[in-house]
């Protein structure tokens, strides 16, 4: 295994850790890590595997995946994904056991009601992170944020968002805006 994977490996191993709420809670601390620390990749490339990876069938961890063949190929993606889901794995393996042990229990209920709210938080760290790393622009920002608040108070289908906001770009373009 290649040098990189290795380090690819050790950094993906802790982050795994702190996956609280699902994989995205941990997009912020890997955009940092990838982009910021190591600089294997810029903000932008960071963004567009982010998007792949929400576009693929499959977990949101897959970010890590795709990361680590960009950075490795083959090397890195094997790396990249044992790091973050090899920890987890064996985590809950232990942790449901001694959860189905004690289920009910109110020190359990009382640790389940504390890790929403920081479940929440890292999941709104991503989503400040990714969308100070898009490369179009307050215009870019704006029809993120309105997606956004689309999706959280009506029916629409994200599909037709995507097309809304592919349809404005190259409006946009056409009238040489942007």
């Amino acid at each position: 295994m290649p040098a990189i994977a290795i380090s690819i490996l050790l950094v993906f191993l802790p982050l795994s850790l702190v996956t609280i709420g699902g994989g995205q809670s941990a997009v912020a601390d890997m955009h940092r890590q990838i982009v910021d620390v190591h600089g294997w990749m810029t903000a932008s490339q960071f963004v567009d595997a982010f998007a792949i990876s929400r576009l693929a069938p499959g977990p949101g961890s897959l970010l890590a995946t795709l990361i680590g063949w960009r950075i490795a190929g083959f090397w890195g993606a094997l790396a990249a994904t044992i790091g973050i889901f090899g920890p987890t794995a064996l985590l809950i393996y232990g942790v449901a056991h001694i959860w189905s042990r004690f289920e009910g229990a109110r020190l359990l209920k009382a640790l389940e009601r504390g890790l929403r709210p920081v479940a929440a938080g890292m999941i709104l760290a991503a989503s400040y992170v990714l969308i100070n790393s898009l490369d179009s622009g307050w215009i870019g920002r704006g029809l993120a944020l309105a997606s956004t608040a689309l999706l959280m108070t009506t029916p629409i289908n994200p599909l037709v968002l995507i097309g809304g906001g592919a349809g404005c770009f190259v409006l946009l373009h056409m009238a040489a805006l942007i």
